[in-house]
């Protein structure tokens, strides 16, 4: 499920609704052990969605 999140937030990356909207639900479905390194590569991968991706982590 990693895998296909990061590319599924790799295609919606243009729209910052829909980066937020697929962010958060690649939160819900991503394995507990994996958030960490998901967290990590968002804000390596989407600097420019570091408000709305801490924001998501955190309401985890």
């Amino acid at each position: 499920m990693l895998g296909l999140s990061k590319k599924v937030l790799k295609g919606v990356s243009f729209d910052k609704n829909l980066f937020s909207k697929e962010l958060r639900k690649s939160i819900t479905y991503i394995k507990k052990e994996d958030l960490s390194k998901f967290y990590v590569w968002c804000l390596a991968s989407f600097a420019m969605y570091n408000e709305i991706i801490v924001d998501a982590f955190e309401k985890a």
